[in-house]
């Protein structure tokens, strides 16, 4: 310690946290959550808490419906590859989708940012990546945490929580599990790769493989293998929600860890269980490449991660034609991939 600071005493930067860096990340990140406003909330950072109208977005008696979620160890390749604008749709994603799946509207998101050394050129480009996911939800983001915590994290490192908020109106919440029958199909909605599970895998396989993060992916063209694996999680949003409103749907799962052999039976009643034809669909490339790499088992590659599936619904037999109609017209590649038994 310098005789000048012994003479002004000890400050919060000399214990390593910067209140500058803060606020300079605040006025660095209020033109990204102006963007995501939407009726009932006018997204305005720097309050206590925030704020949601209902009645102003239009709900008359409506349930909420919350979740929280991460991105798990997707972000060990974002931290040591630099490639930080997209975790953060990943982040919304994971929680969007989740409440989704009950049938509600994202309302709007908050996120937590833990970090040992805030850099705010890089808690920006994350924090980016959070209001474009609020973007394609259609989701406010009306608040959050940054936390610079030395001691806590070494290095580069940070971490990353959401939280959403969503609602539908009463009657309207999912599964209808009353209503579901054998014979009922699956429809399966294709997911852009691994969304942000099973990444401790993943991470094994490529170091059993000898391939560099910088080296071109080995499943897809033009890509280094990070960006590849960094590709974001699927936000299945707006193509939803119409149908979901028409009543078409009876149930929704949202495929993550676990896979389709855990996640689908989540929204079933107990004398229902779902029967796949795992041959309905092409799996992407880049987990035909894991198992290959990795000499996964299949049934372990079913646990571990969505094999090319992201969310599964069940409906009447009547209403798929029109459900999967409305998909191919809104861009996604859905199918039949099985029924109830």
């Amino acid at each position: 310690m310098t005789d000048n600071s012994k003479k002004q005493g000890l400050t919060y930067a000399d214990a390593g946290v910067s209140i500058d860096a803060g606020d300079a990340l605040i006025d660095r990140i209020k033109p990204l959550a102006k963007m995501t406003a939407r009726p009932g909330a006018d997204v305005a950072l720097g309050g206590f808490g925030g704020a949601f109208d209902l009645k102003a977005a239009g709900f008359k008696d409506p349930v909420l419906v919350s979740g929280t979620d991460g991105v798990g160890t997707k972000l060990r390749i974002a931290i040591d590859t630099g490639v930080l604008n997209t975790v953060g749709i990943d982040l919304v994603a994971m929680c969007v989708n989740d409440i989704l799946a009950q049938g509600a509207e994202p309302l709007f998101f908050l996120d937590y940012f833990a970090t040992g050394h805030l850099d705010p050129a890089k808690a920006e480009q994350v924090i980016s990546g959070i209001a474009k996911g609020c973007q394609l939800s259609a989701c406010a983001l009306i608040g959050g945490e940054t936390a610079e915590m030395p001691g806590m994290y070494e290095g580069e490192d940070f971490d990353l929580a959401g939280f959403v908020v969503g609602a539908a109106e009463r009657g309207q919440l999912l599964p209808l599990k009353s209503e579901m029958k054998a014979g009922d199909p699956l429809i399966g909605i294709s997911s852009s790769g691994p969304h942000s599970n099973g990444y401790s895998l993943i991470r094994k396989v490529v170091e059993i493989s000898g391939l560099n993060w910088s080296d071109p992916s080995p499943f897809s063209e033009n890509q280094t293998l990070a960006e590849a694996l960094l590709e974001p999680t699927k936000i299945y949003v707006t193509q939803l929600l119409p149908l979901i409103r028409r009543g078409l749907i009876k149930g929704l799962a949202h495929i993550t860890g676990g896979g389709l052999t855990e996640n689908t039976p989540r929204m079933l009643p107990s004398h229902l269980t779902p029967e796949y034809d795992f041959k309905s669909w092409e799996r992407p490339n880049v987990f035909n490449w894991l198992q290959e790499t990795g000499g996964i088992a299949e049934s372990e590659m079913q646990r571990a991660f969505n094999c090319g599936i992201g969310m599964v619904i069940t409906c009447d037999q009547s209403d798929t034609a029109d459900i999967l109609d409305v998909l191919a017209h809104s861009g996604e590649d859905a199918r039949m991939i099985g029924h109830l038994t």
